[in-house]
């Protein structure tokens, strides 16, 4: 079933309905918006980028989803496969990878690929999760310890050097603030955690900057101001070369809407006792990627810690992710300017506390108590992931990963009969 989720929930639509998701979609939009910032920074795109990102996909992922409470915006999954773009093929190529990908899960709806995500091996998904949580990690070491350094290396294995080289423009004043942040992220979210705590802990980590003249990089002082509009839509420059060049990241890049969204979907009915529409939601994440692709936004997918937080702070219906997004676009119009005082190390703060939540160490143990195959696929993914590409560990990851589930079928039944050669 496609039919998006909105219209049968709003056919019994109540205001007191209204007001749960009035106060979650704000509760929410106050934690994605520093991070929607911060994912773009990572990514190696404009700030705005993930503002645009937010409004425009999560509205979208809402208006058209599967979902009851599913939050829609840019995640730290894509981090990897957008910087890798974006360094290869330009930012154009990146928008042009998005569009692609959006009409690839629009095909994949349609042909009710959602129940495909059966198929993933868990093993291969934890494996990436993990390897994309290390490298966001260790991209935000420059910003977290304050090192000057032009240009931090792409590659796993030449940034770990890098980045031991520039110790000795170590940051002390940076790291404070990156210091505070963490520790006001961790005690908000162990002391209240219905409380939009990122946006209060980045706040007070940029106003000490501020009040104190630290000699710390902000937003402004790095890009400049935000903008305080939202830029028209339009066609990205379309090519049969340049199609044939990005096709493989658009695959990725739809391969990880999907996946995300779902296991997001799955998640989340766990939390409300529901039952998302796995194709519908496919539909919506087509449709979302390519809105965000026509604002030049970024890659755009369903956000487990958002709707996690959708649901814990009210939500019921897919109104709460609609507010969400108006709320970040009220922002963008009225309160642009603030957005420069936001301090560089308190984003990479954020960042790295994400990077930690992906990897998902609480469930290391179990992880380590199964099979040895998959185990092994694990590690052969997230070390495809950090050391190689994404790309890669996704192909090579699946492909073992269904290989080694045909081996432990016990019996395989065959439609193939002895030709007769005798």
């Amino acid at each position: 079933m496609r039919q998006p989720k909105i219209f049968t929930t709003l056919q019994s639509y109540s205001w007191q309905l209204f007001v749960h998701d009035l106060l979650a979609g704000a509760t929410v939009a106050m934690v994605a918006l520093p991070l929607s910032l911060a994912i773009a920074i990572a990514s190696g795109a404009d700030p705005s980028k993930g503002m645009i990102t937010a409004i425009v996909g999560g509205f979208l992922i809402s208006l058209f989803g599967g979902s009851r409470v599913q939050i829609g915006g840019p995640t730290g999954a894509f981090i990897v496969v957008v910087f890798g773009v974006i360094a290869q093929h330009g930012y154009d190529g990146l928008v042009l990878a998005s569009f692609m990908a959006g009409i690839i899960l629009l095909v994949g709806g349609y042909f009710r690929a959602g129940n495909l995500i059966a198929f993933v091996p868990e093993a291969v998904v934890n494996g990436f999760t993990i390897g994309i949580g290390i490298i966001i990690a260790t991209s935000q070491l420059k910003d977290f310890l304050g090192l000057s350094l032009d240009r931090v290396p792409a590659d796993f294995l030449e940034k770990i050097p890098a980045l031991w080289d520039a110790r000795t423009s170590f940051s002390p004043a940076t790291f404070s603030i990156a210091l505070i942040t963490l520790a006001l992220i961790l005690i908000l979210r162990r002391a209240a955690p219905r409380f939009p705590g990122l946006i209060v802990a980045v706040g007070v980590g940029s106003a000490l900057v501020a009040f104190l003249l630290l000699p710390v990089d902000t937003l402004g002082s790095r890009f400049g101001e935000l903008p305080s509009q939202m830029p028209w839509p339009q066609l990205p420059d379309f090519s049969l070369s340049r199609i044939i060049e990005l096709l493989p990241s658009a695959f990725v890049i739809a391969f990880l809407a999907g996946v995300e969204s779902l296991l997001s979907a799955m998640v989340a009915d766990k939390m409300i006792t529901g039952h998302h529409r796995p194709n519908a939601e496919l539909t919506a994440q087509g449709i979302a990627n390519i809105g965000s692709a026509l604002f030049t936004g970024l890659p755009v997918t369903g956000a487990i810690a958002r709707t996690a937080t959708n649901i814990k702070a009210g939500g019921k219906t897919p109104v709460a992710g609609l507010v969400h997004a108006l709320i970040i676009l009220l922002v963008m119009l009225l309160a642009a300017p603030l957005a420069s005082y936001l301090a560089m190390p308190a984003l990479a703060a954020l960042l790295i506390v994400t990077a930690w939540n992906m990897t998902e160490p609480h469930k290391w143990r179990e992880y380590a108590r199964g099979r040895k195959s998959d185990i092994m696929l694990l590690l052969l993914t997230l070390a495809l992931t950090v050391l190689v590409d994404l790309t890669v560990a996704i192909g090579v990851g699946v492909s073992v990963g269904l290989a080694l589930r045909l081996s432990r079928r016990k019996t395989v039944e065959s439609d193939w009969s002895s030709p007769d050669r005798y």
